[in-house]
């Protein structure tokens, strides 16, 4: 009963994991989430998540229980601990005893603070989407590693880590195309209005539509302004419509 009552949690929380896409997204707080599901999943003390770009931490996150904790521990691996070598090798480290690993000189800073907040046990699992490596998971336990539950363990943590780097990778190519949609409406939206600021000109000055843009571009260039920013001039009617028509007549020679 108890491994269901898990496992309904656990799909509970990689459902929670997918959902990126909403408005007010704020990764530090989806993180920290992430890591919360992650200690009550596994009756951890706490868990961070440490974001790598390329063997440097660029970003932590850390469970709100106990979070100084977890931060203090993450930040203890800038000499090396269990998410950089998750993360060096896109594999889990499984669960390692402190007091052995500080024993045996492995990871000095690390587990020198780890003794220090009385946590027993550590593990971690990479955040990859496919080759795409994001950085790692790190749970902190105050028990002993129990050798019959490590691959149950590892597998739950890392099941909310690819749903994680999922989750983060969706919401960057959202966010993506969410720019980009609004450079071509930008971009659309000068468009028209630079046609219409060239019509009226041409209406105006009883000249071609082509003059009437040179014009406006070459005033533009002259007052090294955007186009775009003419042009709304001349349609809010705010524009120095003598120095325009100066223009229209120097271009004289121009395609007509």
């Amino acid at each position: 009963m108890r491994y269901a009552t898990r496992e309904i949690r656990l799909a509970s929380a990689l459902v929670e994991a997918a959902d990126t896409l909403g408005e007010g997204f704020e990764a530090t707080r989806y993180l920290q989430r992430v890591s919360d599901h992650c200690v009550e999943l596994l009756n951890a003390r706490a868990a961070g998540v440490m974001l790598i770009d390329g063997s440097r931490s660029v970003s932590l996150a850390a469970s709100s229980r106990h979070e100084q904790v977890a931060l203090d521990l993450l930040e203890a691996q800038h000499g090396g601990g269990p998410c950089l070598d998750s993360y060096g090798s896109g594999e889990p480290v499984p669960p390692v005893s402190i007091r052995i690993a500080h024993a045996a000189a492995r990871w000095p800073d690390f587990t020198e603070r780890a003794l220090g907040h009385d946590i027993v046990t550590t593990f971690a699992v990479p955040l990859r989407r496919r080759e795409n490596l994001l950085g790692a998971l790190n749970v902190f336990v105050p028990t002993l590693p129990d050798t019959t539950q490590a691959d149950d363990e590892l597998h739950v943590a890392q099941a909310l880590a690819d749903a994680a780097a999922l989750g983060l990778q969706n919401r960057g190519a959202y966010a993506q195309y969410r720019d980009l949609s609004g450079q071509l409406q930008a971009a659309l939206s000068s468009r028209v209005r630079i046609e219409q600021a060239k019509g009226m000109l041409a209406e105006r000055w009883s000249v071609h539509a082509d003059r009437a843009f040179m014009a406006l571009r070459q005033y533009a260039r002259r007052h090294r302004l955007p186009l775009d920013q003419v042009a709304s001039a001349v349609i809010e009617g705010v524009e120095d419509d003598a120095e325009l028509r100066r223009e229209s007549h120097g271009n004289a020679d121009g395609p007509a």
